[in-house]
């Protein structure tokens, strides 16, 4: 009698851990949308149960590998990105204006890395990402070493190497660059006025 007691306590915990996985996976999230260059302003977005279930279709694409999921991420970010337009309004264009600030619906790098992060993360706390875990967002240039100031959010895969999904570059909804942050860290040289 008393296994049996027992038993019917571990069945009913451990139903109850995977009810609570599941309403953590469906459940409403809120994420404050940085924009108007370095988070001068914030728009509450509501991701709710029908986003959570596109972005586990998603990631589901990428389950294959390392490779994959990357390719998922990049998908993630574009849908990610439509919402926020969806609740912005406003279309923000490819990088940003140097020397601009506290235009309402555009961003800068800040921005795109902070919102990017906060993607990354609502898909980690989600078990969404198999093969990669969220690390802090990086940075490179100070202009005296000849390069602009700019930021990126990053992931690691399970072998160490990090990788930067950067959706500064592309015009709202466009697909992030993701590549290596080894490589990312040499670029943004100071030629004419570009950043590569």
């Amino acid at each position: 009698m008393a296994r049996a007691t027992f038993l019917t306590v571990v069945i009913a915990v451990g139903g109850s851990a995977a009810a609570a996985g599941e309403l953590a996976a469906t459940a409403s999230k809120r994420i404050p949308i940085c924009h108007g260059y370095s988070c001068n302003y914030r728009t509450m977005l509501a991701l709710g149960p029908g986003d959570g279930a596109r972005f586990r279709s998603i990631l589901r694409a990428g389950a294959g590998s390392p490779q994959a999921e990357r390719s998922a991420v990049s998908k993630a970010v574009r849908y990610f990105e439509q919402r926020i337009f969806r609740v912005t309004g406003i279309r923000d264009l490819p990088q940003s204006k140097f020397g601009a600030s506290r235009i309402r619906g555009q961003m800068d790098c800040v921005d795109e890395s902070t919102n990017t992060h906060a993607l990354l993360v609502y898909l980690a706390e989600r078990k969404l990402l198999r093969f990669h875990k969220v690390e802090d967002n990086a940075s490179r240039g100070l202009f005296v070493d000849g390069r602009y100031p700019h930021w990126t959010a990053v992931i690691s895969d399970r072998g160490g190497t990090e990788w930067v999904v950067d959706s500064w570059y592309a015009p709202m909804g466009g697909a992030p660059d993701i590549f290596p942050l080894s490589q990312w860290k040499k670029r943004g040289v100071l030629e004419s006025g570009a950043l590569d």
